[in-house]
Protein backbone atom coordinates (compact mmCIF):
# COMPACT_ATOMS: atom_id res chain seq x y z
CA UNK A 1 0.00 0.00 0.00
CA UNK A 2 1.45 2.96 -0.71
CA UNK A 3 2.82 5.20 2.40
CA UNK A 4 4.27 8.87 1.37
CA UNK A 5 2.69 11.34 -1.49
CA UNK A 6 5.21 10.16 -3.88
CA UNK A 7 3.97 6.67 -3.58
CA UNK A 8 0.69 7.16 -4.18
CA UNK A 9 1.15 9.72 -6.99
CA UNK A 10 3.21 6.66 -8.89
CA UNK A 11 0.73 4.40 -8.33
CA UNK A 12 -1.82 6.70 -9.59
CA UNK A 13 0.07 7.21 -12.64
CA UNK A 14 0.47 3.33 -13.26
CA UNK A 15 -3.34 3.66 -13.75
CA UNK A 16 -3.88 6.63 -16.09
CA UNK A 17 -2.86 7.91 -18.88
CA UNK A 18 0.11 10.71 -18.60
CA UNK A 19 -2.68 13.52 -19.51
CA UNK A 20 -5.05 11.93 -17.00
CA UNK A 21 -3.47 13.17 -14.11
CA UNK A 22 -2.20 16.76 -12.62
CA UNK A 23 -1.19 18.63 -10.08
CA UNK A 24 -4.04 20.82 -8.89
CA UNK A 25 -4.65 24.39 -8.80
CA UNK A 26 -6.20 27.51 -6.76
CA UNK A 27 -9.31 27.15 -9.43
CA UNK A 28 -9.84 23.32 -8.50
CA UNK A 29 -10.29 24.37 -4.57
CA UNK A 30 -13.86 22.65 -2.95
CA UNK A 31 -15.10 25.49 -0.78
CA UNK A 32 -12.09 27.28 0.10
CA UNK A 33 -10.30 23.64 0.63
CA UNK A 34 -6.99 23.01 -1.89
CA UNK A 35 -6.92 19.39 -3.20
CA UNK A 36 -3.31 18.00 -4.51
CA UNK A 37 -4.10 16.02 -7.57
CA UNK A 38 -6.82 16.06 -10.25
CA UNK A 39 -7.31 12.36 -12.17
CA UNK A 40 -9.23 12.30 -15.64
CA UNK A 41 -10.07 8.17 -15.81
CA UNK A 42 -10.62 7.40 -19.18
CA UNK A 43 -12.94 4.70 -18.63
CA UNK A 44 -15.29 3.09 -15.24
CA UNK A 45 -12.10 0.49 -14.60
CA UNK A 46 -9.54 3.18 -14.37
CA UNK A 47 -11.66 5.18 -12.13
CA UNK A 48 -12.65 2.07 -10.09
CA UNK A 49 -8.59 1.23 -9.75
CA UNK A 50 -7.72 4.69 -8.62
CA UNK A 51 -10.54 5.55 -6.25
CA UNK A 52 -9.62 2.50 -4.28
CA UNK A 53 -5.99 3.73 -4.45
CA UNK A 54 -7.19 6.65 -2.89
CA UNK A 55 -9.13 4.94 0.15
CA UNK A 56 -6.53 2.37 0.72
CA UNK A 57 -4.37 5.92 1.19
CA UNK A 58 -7.02 7.21 3.44
CA UNK A 59 -7.19 10.31 1.05
CA UNK A 60 -9.97 12.79 0.75
CA UNK A 61 -11.87 11.94 -2.44
CA UNK A 62 -14.20 14.79 -4.07
CA UNK A 63 -15.85 13.79 -7.43
CA UNK A 64 -16.39 16.22 -9.93
CA UNK A 65 -18.67 16.05 -13.26
CA UNK A 66 -19.19 19.80 -14.67
CA UNK A 67 -18.58 21.90 -11.28
CA UNK A 68 -21.71 23.60 -11.85
CA UNK A 69 -22.89 22.32 -8.39
CA UNK A 70 -19.76 21.73 -6.69
CA UNK A 71 -19.81 24.57 -3.81
CA UNK A 72 -23.08 23.33 -3.02
CA UNK A 73 -22.60 21.53 0.89
CA UNK A 74 -20.27 22.09 3.84
CA UNK A 75 -16.88 22.10 3.09
CA UNK A 76 -14.85 18.89 2.55
CA UNK A 77 -12.96 17.69 5.65
CA UNK A 78 -10.26 16.39 3.33
CA UNK A 79 -10.34 17.08 -0.27
CA UNK A 80 -6.88 15.49 -1.52
CA UNK A 81 -8.22 14.67 -4.55
CA UNK A 82 -10.26 15.91 -7.29
CA UNK A 83 -11.78 12.56 -9.70
CA UNK A 84 -13.05 13.80 -12.59
CA UNK A 85 -15.74 12.34 -14.85
CA UNK A 86 -15.43 14.22 -17.51
CA UNK A 87 -14.20 11.55 -19.77
CA UNK A 88 -16.79 9.27 -19.33
CA UNK A 89 -19.04 11.41 -21.49
CA UNK A 90 -20.79 8.25 -23.92
CA UNK A 91 -24.02 8.05 -24.64
CA UNK A 92 -23.99 4.25 -24.61
CA UNK A 93 -27.35 3.35 -25.63
CA UNK A 94 -30.79 4.64 -26.99
CA UNK A 95 -33.09 2.29 -27.11
CA UNK A 96 -35.84 4.22 -28.16
CA UNK A 97 -38.41 1.84 -29.06
CA UNK A 98 -37.89 1.22 -25.32
CA UNK A 99 -37.92 4.61 -24.00
CA UNK A 100 -34.99 4.14 -22.53
CA UNK A 101 -31.29 5.32 -22.52
CA UNK A 102 -28.12 4.20 -21.14
CA UNK A 103 -25.65 7.03 -20.49
CA UNK A 104 -22.51 8.01 -18.53
CA UNK A 105 -22.29 10.16 -15.98
CA UNK A 106 -19.97 12.85 -18.01
CA UNK A 107 -22.59 13.46 -19.93
CA UNK A 108 -24.07 16.90 -19.94
CA UNK A 109 -27.74 16.89 -19.72
CA UNK A 110 -27.90 19.93 -23.02
CA UNK A 111 -25.53 16.88 -25.04
CA UNK A 112 -28.03 13.90 -23.78
CA UNK A 113 -31.01 16.01 -24.47
CA UNK A 114 -29.86 16.90 -28.20
CA UNK A 115 -29.43 13.37 -29.00
CA UNK A 116 -32.94 12.19 -27.33
CA UNK A 117 -34.71 14.93 -29.69
CA UNK A 118 -33.34 13.04 -32.71
CA UNK A 119 -36.06 10.50 -32.12
CA UNK A 120 -38.81 12.74 -30.88
CA UNK A 121 -37.41 11.90 -27.22
CA UNK A 122 -36.76 13.55 -23.90
CA UNK A 123 -35.14 13.13 -20.42
CA UNK A 124 -38.02 15.38 -18.09
CA UNK A 125 -36.18 16.97 -16.36
CA UNK A 126 -34.85 21.15 -16.20
CA UNK A 127 -32.42 21.16 -14.08
CA UNK A 128 -29.48 24.01 -13.47
CA UNK A 129 -26.94 25.10 -16.42
CA UNK A 130 -27.49 22.35 -18.23
CA UNK A 131 -25.22 23.00 -20.87
CA UNK A 132 -22.18 22.22 -18.07
CA UNK A 133 -24.25 20.18 -15.65
CA UNK A 134 -23.61 16.71 -15.96
CA UNK A 135 -25.41 13.19 -15.57
CA UNK A 136 -23.75 12.55 -12.63
CA UNK A 137 -23.88 15.68 -11.32
CA UNK A 138 -27.64 15.99 -11.70
CA UNK A 139 -28.45 12.59 -10.00
CA UNK A 140 -25.90 13.54 -7.15
CA UNK A 141 -27.94 16.58 -6.26
CA UNK A 142 -31.31 15.04 -7.14
CA UNK A 143 -31.64 18.37 -9.41
CA UNK A 144 -34.80 18.03 -11.55
CA UNK A 145 -36.74 21.16 -11.83
CA UNK A 146 -39.62 22.42 -12.94
CA UNK A 147 -40.93 19.08 -14.76
CA UNK A 148 -40.67 17.44 -11.41
CA UNK A 149 -44.47 17.89 -11.00
CA UNK A 150 -45.88 16.14 -13.56
CA UNK A 151 -43.17 13.50 -14.23
CA UNK A 152 -41.76 12.99 -11.29
CA UNK A 153 -38.29 13.37 -9.05
CA UNK A 154 -34.83 11.87 -10.35
CA UNK A 155 -35.79 8.84 -8.13
CA UNK A 156 -38.75 7.84 -10.93
CA UNK A 157 -36.64 8.66 -13.82
CA UNK A 158 -33.76 6.98 -13.33
CA UNK A 159 -34.30 2.99 -13.41
CA UNK A 160 -30.40 1.57 -13.30
CA UNK A 161 -26.89 2.60 -12.15
CA UNK A 162 -24.03 1.85 -12.49
CA UNK A 163 -21.52 2.75 -9.07
CA UNK A 164 -17.93 2.67 -8.60
CA UNK A 165 -17.37 1.98 -4.76
CA UNK A 166 -14.74 3.05 -2.19
CA UNK A 167 -12.97 -0.31 -2.20
CA UNK A 168 -12.89 -0.81 -6.13
CA UNK A 169 -15.83 -2.62 -6.98
CA UNK A 170 -18.23 -1.58 -9.94
CA UNK A 171 -21.43 -2.74 -8.76
CA UNK A 172 -24.91 -2.32 -11.06
CA UNK A 173 -28.55 -2.17 -10.31
CA UNK A 174 -31.31 -1.82 -11.67
CA UNK A 175 -32.08 -2.22 -15.83
CA UNK A 176 -32.41 -1.09 -19.30
CA UNK A 177 -36.19 -1.85 -18.86
CA UNK A 178 -38.90 0.51 -17.22
CA UNK A 179 -40.47 -2.88 -15.20
CA UNK A 180 -37.28 -3.99 -13.89
CA UNK A 181 -37.84 -4.47 -10.14
CA UNK A 182 -34.90 -6.84 -8.97
CA UNK A 183 -32.06 -6.32 -6.88
CA UNK A 184 -30.86 -3.83 -4.33
CA UNK A 185 -32.29 -0.38 -5.07
CA UNK A 186 -29.19 2.01 -5.60
CA UNK A 187 -30.36 4.27 -8.07
CA UNK A 188 -32.44 6.02 -5.21
CA UNK A 189 -30.19 5.23 -3.01
CA UNK A 190 -27.27 7.39 -4.38
CA UNK A 191 -29.85 9.82 -5.90
CA UNK A 192 -29.34 13.18 -3.93
CA UNK A 193 -26.28 11.40 -1.58
CA UNK A 194 -23.88 14.62 -2.87
CA UNK A 195 -21.42 11.90 -3.46
CA UNK A 196 -20.85 10.63 -0.32
CA UNK A 197 -21.72 6.71 -1.02
CA UNK A 198 -19.97 6.10 -4.56
CA UNK A 199 -18.97 7.74 -7.97
CA UNK A 200 -22.02 7.10 -9.93
CA UNK A 201 -20.24 6.40 -13.28
CA UNK A 202 -23.30 5.25 -15.67
CA UNK A 203 -26.77 5.82 -15.70
CA UNK A 204 -30.30 4.36 -17.11
CA UNK A 205 -33.36 6.38 -17.62
CA UNK A 206 -36.83 5.93 -18.43
CA UNK A 207 -38.15 8.96 -21.52
CA UNK A 208 -40.52 10.61 -22.88
CA UNK A 209 -41.82 11.85 -25.73
CA UNK A 210 -41.32 15.72 -27.09
CA UNK A 211 -44.28 17.21 -26.39
CA UNK A 212 -46.35 18.86 -30.07
CA UNK A 213 -46.53 22.04 -28.45
CA UNK A 214 -46.35 23.68 -25.53
CA UNK A 215 -47.24 27.12 -24.21
CA UNK A 216 -46.61 29.09 -20.97
CA UNK A 217 -49.30 31.20 -19.11
CA UNK A 218 -48.74 33.46 -16.80
CA UNK A 219 -51.11 34.96 -13.83
CA UNK A 220 -50.04 38.47 -12.74
CA UNK A 221 -51.00 40.66 -10.33
CA UNK A 222 -52.01 38.72 -7.34
CA UNK A 223 -51.33 39.12 -3.55
CA UNK A 224 -50.16 36.38 -1.40
CA UNK A 225 -53.75 35.25 -0.67
CA UNK A 226 -54.71 35.06 -4.78
CA UNK A 227 -51.49 33.40 -4.89
CA UNK A 228 -51.72 30.75 -2.76
CA UNK A 229 -55.75 30.09 -4.09
CA UNK A 230 -54.33 29.99 -7.51
CA UNK A 231 -51.54 27.51 -6.83
CA UNK A 232 -54.34 24.80 -5.07
CA UNK A 233 -57.00 25.28 -7.47
CA UNK A 234 -55.04 24.59 -10.51
CA UNK A 235 -53.78 21.54 -8.15
CA UNK A 236 -57.22 20.53 -7.24
CA UNK A 237 -58.36 21.44 -11.07
CA UNK A 238 -58.67 18.49 -13.67
CA UNK A 239 -56.38 20.66 -15.86
CA UNK A 240 -53.17 18.44 -17.59
CA UNK A 241 -50.56 21.18 -16.89
CA UNK A 242 -47.16 20.12 -17.02
CA UNK A 243 -45.64 22.63 -14.65
CA UNK A 244 -46.79 25.26 -12.24
CA UNK A 245 -45.29 27.49 -9.97
CA UNK A 246 -45.11 31.16 -8.40
CA UNK A 247 -42.66 34.64 -8.57
CA UNK A 248 -42.69 36.58 -5.75
CA UNK A 249 -39.80 39.44 -4.84
CA UNK A 250 -40.17 42.38 -1.94
CA UNK A 251 -42.49 44.71 -2.56
CA UNK A 252 -43.41 43.46 -5.77
CA UNK A 253 -46.91 41.22 -6.73
CA UNK A 254 -46.73 37.88 -7.39
CA UNK A 255 -46.94 35.84 -10.26
CA UNK A 256 -48.26 32.29 -10.97
CA UNK A 257 -46.62 30.26 -13.94
CA UNK A 258 -48.10 27.50 -15.71
CA UNK A 259 -47.07 25.17 -18.66
CA UNK A 260 -49.10 23.17 -20.87
CA UNK A 261 -48.31 20.76 -23.79
CA UNK A 262 -49.96 18.91 -25.69
CA UNK A 263 -52.07 19.60 -28.91
CA UNK A 264 -53.04 22.75 -30.00
CA UNK A 265 -56.88 21.82 -29.29
CA UNK A 266 -55.85 20.59 -25.96
CA UNK A 267 -53.59 23.33 -25.01
CA UNK A 268 -56.50 26.04 -25.98
CA UNK A 269 -59.22 24.20 -23.68
CA UNK A 270 -57.04 24.15 -21.10
CA UNK A 271 -56.47 27.59 -21.12
CA UNK A 272 -60.14 28.33 -21.08
CA UNK A 273 -60.35 26.57 -18.13
CA UNK A 274 -57.48 28.68 -16.77
CA UNK A 275 -58.97 31.40 -17.15
CA UNK A 276 -62.25 30.65 -15.36
CA UNK A 277 -60.08 29.43 -12.32
CA UNK A 278 -57.91 32.40 -12.39
CA UNK A 279 -60.20 35.27 -12.33
CA UNK A 280 -60.24 38.05 -10.73
CA UNK A 281 -56.61 37.78 -11.79
CA UNK A 282 -55.76 38.69 -15.52
CA UNK A 283 -54.33 35.68 -17.64
CA UNK A 284 -51.83 36.78 -20.65
CA UNK A 285 -49.20 34.28 -22.34
CA UNK A 286 -45.55 34.31 -21.25
CA UNK A 287 -42.24 33.69 -22.89
CA UNK A 288 -41.29 30.01 -21.52
CA UNK A 289 -37.93 31.91 -20.40
CA UNK A 290 -40.04 32.27 -16.80
CA UNK A 291 -39.46 28.60 -16.31
CA UNK A 292 -35.39 29.86 -15.71
CA UNK A 293 -36.42 32.20 -12.83
CA UNK A 294 -34.62 29.68 -10.69
CA UNK A 295 -31.70 29.96 -12.05
CA UNK A 296 -31.89 34.12 -12.62
CA UNK A 297 -31.84 34.25 -8.77
CA UNK A 298 -28.23 32.55 -9.30
CA UNK A 299 -26.82 35.88 -11.12
CA UNK A 300 -24.43 37.55 -9.80
CA UNK A 301 -24.31 35.02 -7.05
CA UNK A 302 -20.65 36.15 -6.19
CA UNK A 303 -21.62 39.32 -5.02
CA UNK A 304 -20.24 40.02 -1.09
CA UNK A 305 -24.16 40.25 -0.06
CA UNK A 306 -25.93 37.42 -2.05
CA UNK A 307 -26.89 34.27 0.02
CA UNK A 308 -28.88 31.40 -2.25
CA UNK A 309 -31.06 28.75 -0.77
CA UNK A 310 -33.02 26.14 -1.51
CA UNK A 311 -36.35 26.10 1.20
CA UNK A 312 -39.15 23.22 0.68
CA UNK A 313 -42.63 23.84 2.28
CA UNK A 314 -45.89 22.31 1.87
CA UNK A 315 -47.86 23.35 -0.82
CA UNK A 316 -50.67 24.40 1.17
CA UNK A 317 -48.37 26.60 3.09
CA UNK A 318 -46.37 28.88 0.60
CA UNK A 319 -47.97 31.98 1.08
CA UNK A 320 -47.33 31.37 5.05
CA UNK A 321 -43.33 30.75 4.23
CA UNK A 322 -43.44 33.88 2.36
CA UNK A 323 -44.62 35.79 4.95
CA UNK A 324 -42.57 34.17 7.28
CA UNK A 325 -39.31 35.57 4.94
CA UNK A 326 -41.06 39.10 5.12
CA UNK A 327 -41.09 39.07 8.28
CA UNK A 328 -37.41 37.80 9.33
CA UNK A 329 -35.30 39.82 6.64
CA UNK A 330 -37.62 43.11 7.46
CA UNK A 331 -35.61 44.71 10.26
CA UNK A 332 -32.55 43.16 9.00
CA UNK A 333 -32.80 45.97 5.72
CA UNK A 334 -32.84 42.41 3.22
CA UNK A 335 -34.07 42.22 -0.04
CA UNK A 336 -35.16 38.51 -1.68
CA UNK A 337 -36.51 37.00 -4.19
CA UNK A 338 -38.36 33.79 -4.70
CA UNK A 339 -39.12 31.30 -6.83
CA UNK A 340 -41.30 28.28 -5.67
CA UNK A 341 -43.12 25.31 -7.61
CA UNK A 342 -46.23 23.44 -6.37
CA UNK A 343 -44.73 20.73 -5.24
CA UNK A 344 -43.39 23.37 -2.32
CA UNK A 345 -39.31 23.05 -3.63
CA UNK A 346 -38.24 26.86 -4.19
CA UNK A 347 -35.32 28.88 -4.45
CA UNK A 348 -34.45 31.91 -2.12
CA UNK A 349 -32.21 34.89 -2.76
CA UNK A 350 -30.94 36.87 -0.31
CA UNK A 351 -29.49 40.70 -0.55
CA UNK A 352 -28.01 42.21 2.58
CA UNK A 353 -24.94 42.47 4.76
CA UNK A 354 -22.80 39.39 5.79
CA UNK A 355 -23.72 40.06 9.18
CA UNK A 356 -27.66 40.73 8.59
CA UNK A 357 -27.54 37.57 6.09
CA UNK A 358 -25.99 35.12 9.38
CA UNK A 359 -28.71 36.75 11.32
CA UNK A 360 -31.36 35.91 8.95
CA UNK A 361 -30.82 32.66 7.80
CA UNK A 362 -30.90 30.31 11.02
CA UNK A 363 -34.32 32.12 12.24
CA UNK A 364 -35.46 31.58 8.55
CA UNK A 365 -34.20 27.60 9.24
CA UNK A 366 -35.47 26.95 12.11
CA UNK A 367 -38.82 28.33 11.23
CA UNK A 368 -39.44 26.08 8.27
CA UNK A 369 -38.09 23.36 9.74
CA UNK A 370 -40.61 23.80 12.97
CA UNK A 371 -43.12 23.96 10.08
CA UNK A 372 -41.82 20.44 8.60
CA UNK A 373 -40.09 22.15 5.77
CA UNK A 374 -36.92 22.69 5.16
CA UNK A 375 -33.95 25.35 4.46
CA UNK A 376 -30.44 24.63 2.67
CA UNK A 377 -28.18 27.39 2.21
CA UNK A 378 -25.57 26.22 -0.69
CA UNK A 379 -24.10 29.75 -1.51
CA UNK A 380 -23.36 32.49 1.01
CA UNK A 381 -20.60 35.74 0.91
CA UNK A 382 -17.22 34.80 1.60
CA UNK A 383 -16.88 37.25 4.69
CA UNK A 384 -20.04 35.44 6.28
CA UNK A 385 -19.27 33.30 9.28
CA UNK A 386 -19.87 29.64 8.82
CA UNK A 387 -22.82 28.44 8.75
CA UNK A 388 -24.07 24.63 8.35
CA UNK A 389 -25.34 24.13 4.79
CA UNK A 390 -28.32 21.40 5.76
CA UNK A 391 -30.42 22.11 9.12
CA UNK A 392 -31.21 19.54 10.72
CA UNK A 393 -32.02 15.80 9.35
CA UNK A 394 -34.62 14.85 12.01
CA UNK A 395 -34.60 10.99 12.80
CA UNK A 396 -33.59 10.25 9.75
CA UNK A 397 -29.81 10.89 11.35
CA UNK A 398 -28.41 7.04 12.14
CA UNK A 399 -30.03 5.66 9.04
CA UNK A 400 -27.87 7.54 7.37
CA UNK A 401 -24.79 7.33 9.61
CA UNK A 402 -25.19 3.70 9.25
CA UNK A 403 -25.63 3.55 5.32
CA UNK A 404 -22.59 5.71 4.94
CA UNK A 405 -20.82 3.38 7.15
CA UNK A 406 -22.08 0.18 5.18
CA UNK A 407 -20.97 1.74 1.53
CA UNK A 408 -17.37 4.06 2.48
CA UNK A 409 -16.24 3.22 6.14
CA UNK A 410 -13.39 5.12 5.93
CA UNK A 411 -15.38 8.01 5.32
CA UNK A 412 -12.77 8.66 1.26
CA UNK A 413 -15.77 10.27 -0.67
CA UNK A 414 -16.69 13.89 0.13
CA UNK A 415 -15.97 13.72 3.68
CA UNK A 416 -18.00 16.05 5.76
CA UNK A 417 -19.56 17.88 3.11
CA UNK A 418 -23.27 15.90 3.93
CA UNK A 419 -25.44 16.61 6.91
CA UNK A 420 -23.95 16.31 10.46
CA UNK A 421 -20.54 15.83 8.89
CA UNK A 422 -21.48 12.23 6.44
Amino acid sequence: MPTTPLDIEHEFRANLAADSIRAATVADAVCGVQPRLVLEPANEQQLAAVLRLANDASLGVVPRGGGTKLSWGNPPARADVILSIARLGKIIEHAWADLTVSVEAGCTIQKLQSTLAQHGQRLALDPLWPAQATIGGILSTNDSGSLRLRFGALRDLIIGVTLALPDGTLASSGGKVVKNVAGYDLPKLVTGAFGTLAVITRAVFRLHPLPRNSKTLSISGCNLEEMQRLVLAVQNSKLAHTALQARMAQDAESAVDILFEGTEGGIAAQETQLREIGRPAVTTEALSKVWAASQDLWNSANSTAVAIAKITTLPSSIAHTVETVQRITGSRKTQWKLTIQATGIGWLRLEATPENLHASLPDLRRELESAGGSLAVFHHPAGMPHLDTWGQPGDALPLMRAVKNQFDAKHTLNPGRFFVGI
